[in-house]
């Protein structure tokens, strides 16, 4: 039996122990599950893949993947509390777009928020709207109390030829 196989418990204990503060301390606009875990080398690494519908655009549905780091990484690294900066996301429509009440500014919003360390760090994505281009854009990047991070990634849905419906009435 694999070494990482006998920490398993470990882990699964450690993302609910990290879910649960995170959850005490801000509530997530969005909640994603777990579609894969990827195993990535003996230390008991992951590659973990979620799912994330968007919360405010039904028939949109965001993959993220992120690096979680194992037990024996973490004694190595000397570092208990935090997994990397590191994600990819990618977008795409998996049904009828409809589109309610969105933020339509250049800053668009908060559609999810992951806690990456216990208190200090945290993978969100934002959606921005391109109205020029009638798509919507996916930014995943990782926000730090002391320093930003320039770790990211984009994806985008376009609407263009799309029969999407916008409950709030299409933006002009």
């Amino acid at each position: 039996m694999r070494f990482a196989m006998v920490l398993r418990p470990f882990f699964a204990a450690r993302r609910a122990f990290v879910a649960l503060a995170f959850a005490i301390t801000a509530a997530a606009p969005a909640a994603a599950e777990q579609v894969g875990e990827i195993d990535v080398d003996w230390l008991g690494n992951d590659i973990i893949v979620e799912a994330l519908v968007d919360p405010d655009v039904s028939g949109v549905t965001c993959h993220i993947s992120y690096f979680e780091r194992g037990l024996i990484d973490r004694l190595q690294q000397g570092n208990w509390f935090e997994d990397p900066s590191n994600s990819s996301i990618a977008c795409r429509q998996t049904g009828p777009i409809t589109i309610g009440d969105i933020a339509l500014d250049e800053d668009g919003e908060e559609v999810f928020r992951q806690g990456r360390s216990i208190i200090w760090k945290q993978l969100v994505v934002k959606r921005l709207y391109d109205a020029d281009n009638q798509t919507l854009i996916y930014l995943s990047h990782s926000r730090q109390v002391q320093q930003g991070s320039a770790k990211m990634a984009i994806s985008t849905v376009p609407l263009y030829g799309q029969d999407v419906t916008w409950t709030e009435g299409e933006p002009e």
